[in-house]
Order: structure tokens, then C-alpha cells, then sequence
């Protein structure tokens, strides 16, 4: 059903693709200062330690994964009557935490990066309406209802736990490329019971896959990496029981999804 809505589509690829753009270009000027303003290679970062440690600032745009019911999307609609679609929309917010890496080998490490995030999630409901649209000049078209739109609008802050294996390239002057991939587990600070007062309720914990790619960058005291990383959520966070009734039936299955931005500093 959300297929059919091109622009829609297109909404929610504009901000990976702006994302994307932003952090490559990010990666260019990066390489360029760093290799314009050591003729030499630096000697600085943390590479030959066991045991290493720094911090991070992020931020990312996230969206909920939403599956309609059956009994939705099937003609006649018995669920969610009034209801023409439900549209989750990409929602910007940031994180920060630490970063600890343990040393396997000059290009392998493993990396825990506890963090606490601030989300924002909104859902766009759309509700069909008695009013049709007047004045067609041609009679044999058919008439679309008109639509009433209600954003529902979710804030969580969650502490985040991922755990990552990073693989580098080897270092070449003052940069290095790496890739990033593990797992996360997330828990929201605020009680279930607070979250039953929201109008589309989710559980507080969720499990991630995360992947992404990155661009060590060597400075003279310190190492600064940007990096992009892919989040997708495991679990069905929905709770029917305590969401409103107009769409409680339409929906099956939320899971999160985000696209998030680091700027590390080692």
C-alpha cells in the first residue's frame, strides 16, 4: 500500500542520500588538511596499545520499520475502518558516549561504545474524511476523498551498548579506511507505564544490527575518525494493548530503523 505513494518514497530516501553526500564530502576535505598539514606522518593515535580508549559525538535520523495487519490491508478493511495509511517519517535527534578498543592486530579491533540517544519518532496518520473534493470538470473521473492527517510523536532517550569488530585498511601516510559491523542492545530510561500514555506504545528494549564504514584521520596529538554507520532493529517493539483503538488493528509489526553520523575522537 505504501508503495503507490512515489513522493513518499522519495521523502524517505532524500535524507540518506543528503546524509551520505554530507559524510563524503566530509571525507574529502578530512584527507586533504590532514596530509596538507603534516609533511611527515604523525606518530599520534592509539594504535599499538592493548588497551585504548576515547569518546564521540553523533547524530543520526531515525524512523520506525512499520508492517500493516492483514486484516488492513485485505478488502473489505475490517481494521482501522477510518484509516487511509500510516506513514512513519524520518526524525533527526543526536547521541554521545565513550569509545574503549581492545587490539587484536594493527587492522583488527574490537570496539564497546556505550551511549545514551535522544529519539525522536513520528508516525503520520492519515484518515479519510466525508468531505469529497467539489468541482470536478470531468464527471466520469472518480472522486478521491480528502484526508485528515494526525502526527503521532514519540520521544525516547535510550542507553545504548553496542559491541563491534573493526577491521582497518592499512594506513597509508595519515588516513586509513575501516569497516565496522556488531550488535547493540538498547533500553529506554523512561517506564512502560509512562510510555501506555503515548497514542502508538512500544516495548522499551530492542536489540540492533549495526554496520557502517569509516575514515581515520591522523592529527599531531590526537586521531579524529568520521564515520557512518546502518542500524536495524530485531525485535516487534508494538504493543496493541495500549495503543489507540482507530489503528490498534492496522498495524503488526514496528521495528526500528537509523542512519547515524560519528565523529570519534581517539
Amino acid at each position: 500500500m505504501q508503495t503507490a505513494h512515489f513522493w513518499y518514497q522519495f521523502d524517505l530516501r532524500r535524507s540518506k542520500i543528503g546524509l551520505t553526500a554530507l559524510f563524503l564530502t566530509f571525507l574529502t576535505l578530512s584527507s586533504a588538511n590532514a596530509q596538507g598539514l603534516f609533511g611527515l606522518t604523525s606518530t599520534s593515535g592509539s594504535d599499538d596499545k592493548l588497551l585504548s580508549y576515547g569518546f564521540f559525538l553523533a547524530g543520526h535520523t531515525s524512523t520506525f520499520r512499520l508492517k500493516y495487519a492483514d486484516r488492513f490491508v485485505q478488502t473489505p478493511n475490517t481494521a482501522g475502518q477510518n484509516v487511509r495509511a500510516i506513514f512513519p517519517k524520518y526524525t533527526p535527534g543526536f547521541s554521545l558516549g565513550f569509545i574503549g578498543m581492545l587490539r587484536f592486530h594493527d587492522q583488527m579491533q574490537l570496539l564497546f561504545t556505550p551511549k545514551i540517544g535522544f529519539y525522536e519518532f513520528r508516525t503520520e496518520v492519515q484518515y479519510f474524511s466525508d468531505d469529497l473534493v467539489p468541482d470536478i470538470p470531468n464527471p466520469d473521473e472518480p472522486v478521491s476523498p480528502a484526508v485528515n492527517i494526525n502526527t503521532l510523536i514519540s520521544e525516547s532517550t535510550m542507553i545504548e551498548l553496542p559491541l563491534l569488530l573493526k577491521y582497518r585498511s592499512q594506513r597509508f601516510n595519515n588516513t586509513r579506511m575501516y569497516f565496522i559491523g556488531g550488535a547493540s542492545y538498547m533500553f529506554r530510561t523512561k517506564t512502560q507505564d509512562e510510555a501506555n500514555l503515548e497514542d502508538l506504545v512500544t516495548v522499551g528494549q530492542d536489540y540492533t544490527i549495526e554496520l557502517g564504514m569509516g575514515f581515520e584521520v591522523y592529527f599531531r596529538y590526537f586521531k579524529f575518525a568520521p564515520e557512518i554507520r546502518f542500524s536495524h532493529g530485531l525485535n516487534n517493539l508494538y504493543q496493541p494493548e495500549n495503543t489507540i483503538p482507530e489503528i490498534r488493528d492496522a498495524i503488526s509489526s514496528i521495528k526500528r530503523k537509523s542512519v547515524t553520523i560519528y565523529l570519534n575522537f581517539q
